[in-house]
């Protein structure tokens, strides 16, 4: 990417994302970052950038008032980056909720499926490096097939359409790493590509990148 390649990316602030750390990794990337409350802000945006840490039940219910205005974006064809939580939030629910009994929550919806939590057997949270294996061709993963990122969660997408999975990993089961809406201007990583060094900053300029071609 040249260094005149910008794209200006809305960091969203629903109150439970690392929004410094992403930040600090999108402007690497050759981004300007604005982080905002206001849904307002995301039209005029070159794309939008949805972090999350947290339980899934507190993120919808944080992320409420900009349920819509997301879902206009993603129509519009805007390109819309979930992070750890915020990509198990563009799914339609998880089990997670129903296992805190909280009932079931509604996820955004954009990749229609579930988060389902590591079997009983498996250390939770899921915290370290693992290799990503690149499934399908998407530009958010180009060039990063076969490297490391960084991972720290207890739930892993299911999507209902296998074409949804992007690139995977294993952890006593393979699952999702990254995934993708149908039209694919709508995606996610499970991991966190502002802790995942070269790997994860080529993954942002990637975004950046994509962003500024749209």
């Amino acid at each position: 990417m040249s260094a005149q390649t910008v794209a200006e990316v809305v960091l969203v602030d629903y109150g439970l994302g690392n929004l410094r750390s992403a930040q600090r990794g999108l402007e690497r990337a050759g981004a300007s970052v604005s982080i905002t409350d206001d849904p307002a802000d995301f039209e005029a945006a070159d794309g939008i950038v949805l972090p999350g840490v947290g339980a899934f039940s507190e993120g919808m219910e944080n992320a409420g008032p900009f349920r819509e205005p997301l879902a206009a974006a993603a129509e519009r064809g805007q390109p819309i980056f979930g992070i750890c939580l915020g990509m198990q939030m563009l799914l339609t629910t998880s089990e997670e909720a129903d296992h805190a009994g909280q009932g079931q929550v509604e996820g955004l919806d954009f990749v229609p499926g579930t988060n389902v939590r590591f079997e009983q057997d498996q250390k939770v949270p899921h915290m370290g490096w693992n290799e990503l294996h690149v499934e399908r061709d998407h530009p958010l993963v180009e060039g990063v097939d076969g490297e490391y990122a960084y991972f720290v969660h207890s739930y892993y997408a299911e999507p209902d359409d296998p074409d949804a999975v992007v690139a995977t990993t294993d952890y006593g089961v393979t699952f999702p790493a990254v995934i993708a809406n149908e039209a694919g201007n709508v995606f996610g990583t499970q991991f966190h590509p502002e802790k995942s060094g070269e790997t994860g900053l080529q993954i942002l300029r990637n975004f950046v990148e994509y962003c500024a071609e749209q």
